[in-house]
């Protein structure tokens, strides 16, 4: 029996274009090789595809450096990859694709919707969730509808910090309306961006202006949002809306003020609890919570769920939800299935299978 044809991709164009190389590692190596065939892509951070040669090639990064594009057809016909070298055009068929990819161009319902359109089955979310669920903005639209606690927002729009480069009057509007709105201090925070990317903490207005003009080379939308003093808890869920499993509860303790992108990714004081000390009953309210909103943004696949846990009022407050959650060796989501006995080899396979179940 021949093996089933299943293509990687990982990299692409946004800032978490390295973390998804470390996590993709994570993921190759999960990957049953009796059963699947695996071919990688490669996008570089200029937009390149290319033809990935081998999983060593990724760990010390010279993939960069082939000399094969690979690119992905939306041919629903064809299901396939046009490979381009200086000896000619070649193909290779798909059966399913695992996209290994954070961020802009890859966790935002772009590169779903090219597989949409190839009609190849693929893991993770589908377009509408992956782009609501990447504009943090959109996605507190959704999650009031719930009942659900989040903090309090100010969003602010790029082109008016833009702007106040040449008109002052510009940034003062926007200082005004956030501290008509909010108290000091408050989070500033790219639409878009993930892993904390842009994301910054004003205690006050020269912070807040700063954090404004730092947020806005990373996203055309800014959310500032209220700052709330707790407890950060996580929630991993895997399924479809129609039917949607939670994890246990995990807990991350930053060393920074905030978890910022250094605290996440490079700071070794950083540290995940697995299921934690909480009040009673707030692991069950965090997991339904995490299953609804998953549910509410049509969620599918896979995705990380992230909460507060309120000081002195033990109120379970909405934070985010990512929808392709990192897969490096200090990563939540997989760390979180491991304690419910799923380990990464079984996780991975999962993902695979929900992607040959997906009803478009």
């Amino acid at each position: 029996m021949s093996k089933c044809s299943i293509v990687v991709v990982f990299g692409g164009q946004s800032s978490e274009h390295d973390i998804s190389c470390i996590s993709v590692q994570t993921v190759a190596k999960a990957i049953n090789k009796d059963t699947y065939d695996v071919t990688y892509i490669g996008i570089t951070k200029e937009g390149h595809w290319l033809l990935v040669p081998s999983l060593e090639s990724i760990a010390d990064g010279s993939w960069v450096q082939s000399k094969t594009s690979a690119i992905i057809s939306p041919d629903a016909t064809k299901k396939e990859i046009i490979m381009i070298s200086d000896n000619g055009v070649t193909t290779k068929h798909i059966d399913v694709i695992f996209p290994v990819m954070h961020g802009m161009y890859g966790e935002d319902g772009t590169i779903q919707g090219l597989f949409e359109m190839a009609q190849i089955p693929y893991v993770g979310c589908g377009v509408l969730a992956s782009a609501a669920g990447m504009d943090k903005v959109y996605t507190k639209i959704i999650v009031d509808d719930l009942g659900i606690n989040q903090a309090e927002y100010v969003l602010v729009r790029a082109v008016d910090i833009e702007k106040a480069e040449t008109d002052s009057s510009y940034m003062d509007t926007q200082v005004k309306r956030v501290e008509e709105k909010l108290e000091y201090p408050v989070f500033i925070k790219p639409s878009k961006a993930g892993s904390s990317q842009g994301v910054s903490k004003a205690h006050d207005r020269a912070e807040l202006i700063e954090g404004l003009k730092i947020a806005a080379k990373h996203d055309t939308k800014i959310l500032v949002e209220r700052n709330i003093v707790g407890r950060e808890v996580e929630c991993a869920v895997l399924g479809s809306a129609a039917e949607v499993s939670a994890s246990g509860v995990g807990e991350i303790l930053a060393a920074a003020e905030f978890y910022d992108f250094d605290a996440k990714y490079t700071n070794a004081e950083s540290q995940t609890v697995i299921s934690p000390d909480l009040p009673e009953g707030k692991t069950e309210e965090i997991r339904e919570a995490a299953k609804a909103i998953f549910a509410a943004l049509d969620g599918y696949g896979l995705s990380r769920v992230d909460f507060f846990l309120e000081k002195d009022t033990n109120k379970i407050v909405f934070n985010e939800i990512n929808t392709l959650p990192g897969f490096t060796s200090i990563s939540m989501y997989p760390m979180l299935w491991n304690a419910q006995g799923m380990d990464i080899e079984a996780l991975v396979e999962k993902q695979i299978q929900l992607a040959f179940e997906r009803k478009y």
